[in-house]
């Protein structure tokens, strides 16, 4: 048996893949009121398709009291080499783990033609990666994920690039078709001819390109910041959720509103009364966050500890789309209905908080905006430049 536990776009496909060649698939996404212990209970094979380091980190820890002596987890997600040494840390000796990040978007993972970028012993999971495509052995635990790095600090950055040509000829009365036509000549000419009229469809995202950038631009590497930054701009701006072609709209669409309402789609959804942040500048100013899942209801009702560790699981993907951590908190706030409670949450904000710590108030209050919430926490955070 096969888990597969994925999110946003790519799962869907690949999962449906696995099915289709026969595999006997159980599937795990947010919200779905089944938990990653219970979707990888009896598997052999556990595939991670996932948002970023700290999602994948969060469901494989909460999925360990499910996973069987002698099963491999396949991490498929894009979350670079050191976060793959982090989970061969946090998996038991017993269970393998193999890092097969992909290249290609939505309608190669429908076909099965991604390119799989594999590491580590694959000797027990070759057959099934075929099902999503061309599978890549490269070398020991680690190097597909840096294999999928490297590919993207060459690709995103050449979109960029391409952005400020067509922002450049527009400037200067240069024909944009014309101007493609000739790029259609050169090495660029592919690139050029997706960046010619941005799509529609979002195949590979504007915020998931700002991921992947933020994992592999190391200090030194020029191109790869300054693009790094244009896709954070972008990001604030509200384009995340768009084709990454769309930084060609950015970077020649002039000015942008100073206050960037940032609602992400990997957390629980507002009432449409407030956003999960505003972005202004280098400045992010978080909303109160509360132990709500997807359907609205409140998690762990009843235990300061259960609804701390949701808040700042929350808070944690908040974060990461901005490319922030909790070391660039400023100010926390925190509203509590029971200070005899405050130990079980201090316990909670030390393991996400280790650092030195920001500037803090705790306030007690009589209740919150729901019966059976226990605390509240808001946040201004300065991000990275």
């Amino acid at each position: 048996m096969i888990a597969f536990l994925g999110q946003g776009r790519m799962g869907v496909p690949m999962a449906r893949r696995l099915t289709q060649a026969g595999h006997k698939v159980t599937t795990w996404r947010r919200g779905s009121g089944v938990t990653a212990a219970q979707a990888v209970d009896g598997a052999e094979l556990v595939i991670t398709m996932l948002s970023d380091p700290a999602a994948v980190r969060e469901v494989l820890t909460a999925a360990l009291p499910g996973l069987r002596p002698g099963a491999t987890v396949v991490e498929m997600s894009t979350i670079g080499p050191e976060a793959v040494r982090e989970l061969r840390a946090l998996l038991p000796a017993e269970v393998g783990l193999v890092d097969a990040p992909v290249l290609g978007s939505v309608g190669p993972a429908a076909d099965g033609t991604l390119t799989v970028l594999a590491g580590g012993d694959v000797s027990g999971c070759r057959e099934v990666l075929s099902v999503f495509g061309a599978v890549r052995e490269l070398g020991p635990l680690g190097a597909g994920a840096a294999m999928k790095i490297a590919v993207m600090s060459a690709i995103v950055p050449a979109q960029v690039l391409l952005a400020e040509t067509f922002a450049y000829g527009e400037a200067h009365g240069v024909d944009r078709g014309a101007l493609a036509g000739v790029l259609s000549g050169t090495p660029l000419g592919t690139l050029a001819e997706r960046l010619r009229v941005p799509s529609a469809e979002t195949r590979y995202s504007l915020g998931h390109a700002a991921k992947d950038l933020e994992l592999g631009a190391w200090e030194g590497a020029t191109m790869a910041g300054a693009a790094r930054a244009r896709l954070q701009e972008a990001r604030a701006a509200g384009l995340g959720e768009r084709d990454l072609t769309a930084i060609a709209e950015h970077v020649g669409g002039g000015g942008t509103h100073r206050a960037v309402p940032l609602n992400l789609s990997t957390i629980p959804a507002t009432n449409g009364r407030y956003s999960h942040a505003v972005r202004v500048g280098d400045m992010l100013y978080v909303s109160g966050q509360a132990a709500f899942d997807e359907q609205g209801n409140i998690v762990g009702e009843g235990s300061m500890a259960v609804q701390s560790e949701h808040i700042f699981q929350v808070i944690s993907r908040i974060l990461a789309d901005q490319g922030a951590t909790f070391e660039d908190i400023a100010f926390i706030r925190t509203y509590v209905t029971d200070m005899d409670q405050l130990l079980d949450y201090g316990r909670v904000r030390a393991k996400y908080i280790t650092g030195m710590p920001p500037a803090s108030t705790t306030v007690e209050v009589s209740r919150l905006f729901r019966p059976g919430l226990l605390l509240e926490v808001d946040l201004i955070v300065a991000l990275p430049r």
